[in-house]
C-alpha cells in the first residue's frame, strides 16, 4: 500500500519546521496535499504562510487539532496516506506540562491511527531519537533499548508503540520514521543551532547555554523529507521503525565552534543553568545506524558527514541571518 500520486496526501503538523519542508517537497514532486495546521483564531499557517511562489496556493489546508477525534477523521477523508508529524517536542516545557504532551502525542496519534483504520489510510508515524535515549552502544539500530529520560520522550515511545500496535492487531499499514537531531531553515530557538545562530546574528558575542558535551547526530531537514517520503514508497517499511540520520556524530561545543567559524564571528560562552536539563535527563550520547534506511530504500543523506554538516550549516546561516527571518525569533530570551 505504498504512496501513490493518485490519491491525496495529509501531512499533520504541517505549519511546522519539518512538516512545512515535507509540504514543500510534496508539492515540487507532483503530490496532491492536504496540510493539517493547529487552528487559531489568527488564521495563521505557521511557515506555511511564508513558503516560496512556485509552493504557494498549490496544497489545501485544513485546520483542527489533532487531540479531536472528530477533527481528525475529517481531515483524513478521501487521504491514502497520513504524515503525521503534529506533536509536542520541547523537552524543558514537557517538565512542567507533560499532560500536554501525553493530549496530544499519545492521544493524537490514537486519533490519527484509528481513523486510518476505519478509512484504510497508511500512516507514516514521526517518531525520534530521544526515544533511545543516551546510546547504550553506538551506531543506534532500531533495535536498542527505549528509554523515556523526558515526559517529551516517554509519550513519543507510547505514540510509536500505540501506532504499531494497530499494525499488529488490524494491520493497519504504519511505518515509524525516527529521524535523529534534524536542523535546518524554519527551525525553532529552542533548538541549540538557532539558539547559537540568532544570538550570533544579532550581534552577541557572550552566547548563553546548557551542556556542550552531548553529541548528536544532525540531520539536515531536506533530507528528513526525502527520507519520510522514501518510507512512504515502499512496502517493505510497512510495519517497521526506521532510523534516519546522517551517519555523523558531533559535539554541542565542536557545533557552537563550527557555526561561529562559519559566521566569522570569535564568541565566548556562558552556562545558563536553566538551559542545563536534569542529571538522569540528559541524553548524553546520539549517533544513528542508517543501515536499515539504506536497506529498504534508495533514500541516502545529501548532507552526510562532516562535510554536508558545514553545507547545511551554511544554508541554516543564510536563513536566519536574512533580516525577514531573523526578526520572528526572539534571541534574548529562553525559548522553551
Amino acid at each position: 500500500m505504498a504512496l501513490l500520486k493518485s490519491g491525496k496526501i495529509l501531512v499533520t503538523g504541517a505549519d511546522g519546521f519539518i512538516g512545512s519542508h515535507l509540504v514543500d517537497m510534496l508539492v515540487r514532486q507532483g503530490y496532491d496535499v492536504r496540510a493539517f495546521v493547529l487552528y487559531n483564531s489568527f488564521n495563521s499557517w505557521g511557515w506555511l504562510d511564508r513558503v516560496d511562489d512556485d509552493v504557494k496556493g498549490k496544497f489545501e489546508i485544513f485546520a483542527g487539532d489533532v487531540r479531536d477525534p472528530h477533527g481528525v477523521r475529517e481531515a483524513m477523508k478521501g487521504c491514502t496516506t497520513v504524515f503525521h508529524l503534529a506533536a509536542l517536542i520541547a523537552i524543558p516545557y514537557s517538565y512542567h506540562s507533560p499532560a500536554t504532551y501525553v493530549e496530544t502525542n499519545m492521544t493524537g496519534t490514537l486519533n490519527i491511527v484509528q481513523a486510518a483504520r476505519d478509512l484504510g489510510v497508511q500512516v507514516i508515524q514521526t517518531s525520534t531519537s530521544e526515544t533511545y535515549g543516551t546510546a547504550q552502544y553506538v551506531p543506534i539500530d532500531e533495535e536498542h533499548p527505549l528509554q523515556g529520560q523526558s515526559p517529551y520522550s516517554a509519550t513519543k515511545i507510547g505514540a510509536d508503540q500505540m501506532a504499531l500496535s494497530y499494525y499488529r492487531s488490524f494491520e493497519t499499514p504504519v511505518t515509524v520514521v525516527r529521524p535523529f537531531n534534524t536542523y535546518g531553515p524554519r527551525q525553532s530557538a529552542r533548538a541549540v543551532i538557532p539558539t547559537v545562530i540568532t544570538q550570533i546574528a544579532a550581534g552577541q558575542t557572550e552566547l548563553k547555554l546548557g551542556s556542550l558535551t552531548p553529541t548528536r547526530d544532525f540531520s539536515y531537514v531536506t533530507d528528513t523529507a526525502a527520507g519520510f517520503i522514501a518510507l512512504a514508497e515502499c512496502d517493505a517499511a510497512i510495519g517497521e521503525v526506521v532510523n534516519l540520520g546522517s551517519g555523523f556524530e558531533i559535539s554541542i561545543g565542536d557545533t557552537v565552534k563550527l557555526i561561529s567559524e562559519v559566521m566569522g564571528q570569535d564568541i565566548t560562552i556562558t552556562t545558563d543553568e536553566q538551559r542545563i536539563r536534569p542529571e538522569k535527563s540528559e541524553v548524553e550520547r546520539l549517533f544513528s545506524d542508517m543501515t536499515k534506511a539504506k536497506k529498504l530504500t534508495k533514500w541516502r543523506p545529501a548532507y552526510g558527514e562532516l562535510e554536508g554538516f558545514k553545507r547545511g550549516m551554511a544554508e541554516t546561516v543564510d536563513f536566519f541571518t536574512n533580516p525577514e527571518n531573523l526578526k520572528y525569533y526572539k534571541h534574548d530570551i529562553y525559548n522553551i
